[in-house]
């Protein structure tokens, strides 16, 4: 594979290696190919192996470095499988997005067991388990960074219980990782998306009865800047929080949502 291109000066260190999560589609993808134009190596991981392939051409095509690995996240043997094969293909991974997730939206008296744990189990079994095999890459190097991708949903959202919890245990959970791998040298920061375009807000459209575009117009005019979120906003959002620049913020949850959240 072709080398890095170059490094933006307030980005990641050049050469170092990245794992997303999620990375086939929308926020993940967006955030892959961010992270390889900072100079990153990429590890492009999803159970989506053929969209992986695809975002992982993509990076290759300008002159970045990207490796595939198909991934349950919320399978021991598979995540850890997925991390050994990019240290040996692309060296040791300091730098994790945890964006795997999934939709299981319904009320909670329609809410099934299946329901609630799928979602439990890929946003934070899924998050634990990859922190927890590239921690040791990164306390090693002496150099970390793990983004979580919380979502705003965390405030409470109807139709949304597990989604909801799930989204807030990530908050705890990012702020217990940066309290304990601080010292290593490791920050550990969330992101809490609100409207972003991505298939899983085309679903959600979809649960409430309306065309995305309607969805994304009602959306809009509840939003400060009067639009609605890009997976580009979330993957320029994950560069600075990687990058040196951002080496004193650590177990903060921002809230990229064109306007305030508490």
């Amino acid at each position: 594979m072709s080398g890095n291109t170059a490094s933006n000066s307030s980005g990641p260190p050049a050469g170092r290696c990245a794992i997303v999560t999620g990375a086939a589609r929308g926020i993940g993808a967006a955030t892959a190919r961010r992270l390889a134009r900072d100079g990153l190596s990429v590890g492009v991981l999803d159970l989506d192996a053929d969209g992986c392939t695809a975002v992982a051409k993509e990076i290759e095509a300008v002159g970045g470095r990207a490796v595939v690995a198909e991934v349950d996240v919320t399978d021991p043997a598979s995540v850890d499988a997925a991390v050994r094969r990019v240290a040996e293909c692309l060296g040791n991974p300091v730098v994790l997005v945890n964006n795997a997730g999934v939709l299981r939206d319904n009320l909670l008296f329609r809410m099934t067991v299946d329901d609630w744990d799928t979602v439990m189990a890929v946003h934070l079994r899924g998050s634990f388990l990859m922190s927890r095999a590239v921690q040791g890459y990164m306390t090693e190097t002496g150099w970390g960074r793990i983004v979580n991708l919380s979502s705003v949903s965390a405030l409470g959202s109807r139709g949304q219980a597990n989604y909801a919890a799930a989204k807030a245990g990530l908050q705890g959970f990012t702020k217990t990782l940066a309290i304990e791998l601080g010292k290593f040298g490791v920050t550990v920061n969330a992101i809490a998306p609100g409207f972003i375009v991505t298939e899983m807000t085309a679903a959600t459209a979809a649960r409430v009865g309306m065309t995305f575009e309607e969805f994304q117009a009602v959306a809009a005019q509840e939003i400060p800047v009067r639009r609605v979120g890009q997976p580009a906003d979330i993957a320029n959002t994950v560069s600075f929080l990687v990058s040196e620049d951002a080496s004193f913020v650590s177990g903060q949850i921002l809230y990229v949502a064109g306007g305030p959240r508490a």
